[in-house]
């Protein structure tokens, strides 16, 4: 007999019992829902809607209930549905007609939304410290290599000198304002929907507030009716998720190309690398190439959350079932993608030489020459000109642009003297780019400094 049977004179079929039930994947909110469960009999019988004792009762076999699931000695059962359901059953099985009274003033539908939110709040603590671990090595690496100079790229070409650490904490940047996004979701998922009933509250005298200070909420929510059938705070997670992987797929797609033989920026740690089956030479960025290719699944589950949720009217539906498996999976890849990331990061080598030898090609030291004129007095678009000219008959010579004699220079303007040798060495264009947010020697290393303190890294 299903604990909500009683309108029903049969029984339901065992195909429709395994289609709706959900235990098999909402089984890890198990401690949310004990939690949740517990804060809830305080409040009954501190409300005096139940008695202190029979709240007592519940609560002790709660918790035993909760050590016993850890102890892997409770096994689910499908035909109970959800893991609320099976929670419930066991304390009734346990205590008898007291634990039937655990449910009063409450429906699945606010009981799920609590058990979820809670849940997202210890995930999104964690996933928050994975971002900073991550944080803290591209720091340390970008320490390493304030002088490290490589071309800067625009459409794939090289375009100007930076350094390896400008090029760190861009992505630092990035996966700041991931934690910053995770943080501020934090908010709204850190919201009491207890009290909502099944979409119009209760006439039980609920103590709402109590519930939410038991449970470290900061607030409750106003309306029992968007209560029940809001997930945006489960979309406004997984699009967080999105962007997080999406910078990680970015970083990700200059791993696979620096590692190659190509470029040969880095070498990764062998540790963090595959083999072919047919070609013993090969040593493949599988990692890379893995986190790269799981931020799809990450995407998927944003837009099946999305689709689920764009046609529902108010309040709650069944298919909001749906929302679980999404968002587990999301969370479960980013789990797995941040730590595996942080250590493949960690244990690269960087080859300095090979970055310094990439800034000697491509002219990428065009743009300072062309600044140099302006600052002689050229009007900018002629000193473009002029420098474009200068590339073509470089090219056309088969030489750089510090390798033409000053009389070369002074072909093409007179205002060229013999300091352009100096103005456009890498270390020049690096050093003199001083402006805020520039990648100069002292603005990354002021940038490194800054970060280290908002996240407390040593």
């Amino acid at each position: 007999m299903k604990l909500w049977g009683g309108r029903f004179s049969k029984n339901t079929a065992k195909i429709t019992d395994d289609f709706n039930s959900s235990i098999r994947f909402d089984c890890r909110l198990y401690k949310h829902d004990i939690l949740g469960s517990i804060a809830h009999a305080k409040m009954l019988g501190k409300c005096g809607i139940i008695s202190e004792e029979e709240a007592s009762l519940i609560c002790r076999t709660l918790e035993e209930i909760l050590r016993d699931i850890e102890n892997g000695l409770v096994e689910f059962d499908t035909e109970a549905e959800d893991i609320h359901m099976n929670i419930e059953k066991i304390l009734i099985s346990r205590i008898g007609d007291t634990g039937k009274k655990l449910h009063t003033g409450r429906s699945r539908n606010d009981q799920v939304a609590l058990d979820m939110r809670m849940y997202l709040k210890d995930e999104i603590d964690s996933i928050k410290a994975m971002i900073v671990d991550l944080i803290g090595v591209l720091v340390k690496k970008a320490e390493e290599n304030l002088d490290t100079i490589m071309p800067g790229y625009t459409h794939m070409q090289r375009a100007q000198p930076v350094t390896l650490a400008h090029h760190f904490m861009a992505y630092v940047q990035m996966f700041r304002r991931d934690y910053d996004r995770l943080s501020d979701c934090y908010k709204r998922v850190n919201v009491m929907p207890l009290g909502s009933g099944a979409l119009a509250g209760t006439t039980y005298n609920l103590d709402r507030y109590f519930v939410a200070s038991e449970l470290g909420f900061d607030s409750i929510t106003e309306n029992s009716i968007d209560a029940v059938s809001d997930r945006d705070f489960i979309i406004e997670l997984n699009a967080d998720l999105s962007i997080l992987m999406m910078h990680l797929s970015r970083f990700c797609e200059e791993i696979v190309l620096w590692c190659s033989h190509e470029f040969s920026f880095i070498e990764l740690d062998d540790a963090y690398c595959t083999g072919s089956s047919i070609m013993p030479q090969k040593k493949n960025p599988d990692v890379a190439e893995l986190v790269r290719g799981k931020t799809g699944r990450v995407y998927g589950n944003l837009l099946s959350i999305l689709t689920v949720m764009k046609g529902l009217p108010l309040a709650y539906n069944k298919d909001m079932q749906e929302d679980k498996e999404a968002i587990f999976d999301s969370i479960d890849t980013v789990k797995a993608c941040l730590p595996i990331f942080t250590k493949m990061i960690e244990t690269m080598t960087v080859r300095k030489n090979k970055m310094y030898e990439a800034v000697k090609k491509g002219f990428i030291n065009a743009t300072d020459l062309a600044d140099y004129l302006v600052k002689k007095g050229v009007p900018f678009r002629d000193s473009h000109n002029i420098v474009g000219r200068l590339v073509a008959y470089s090219i056309e010579k088969g030489k750089n642009l510090d390798d033409l004699t000053l009389d070369e220079f002074r072909k093409f303007s007179e205002k060229i003297a013999e300091d352009v040798y100096t103005v456009i060495s890498p270390e020049t264009c690096v050093k003199q780019r001083k402006l805020p947010g520039g990648p100069s020697y002292e603005t990354v290393a002021a940038s490194i400094q800054k970060t280290k303190e908002i996240f407390n890294i040593k």
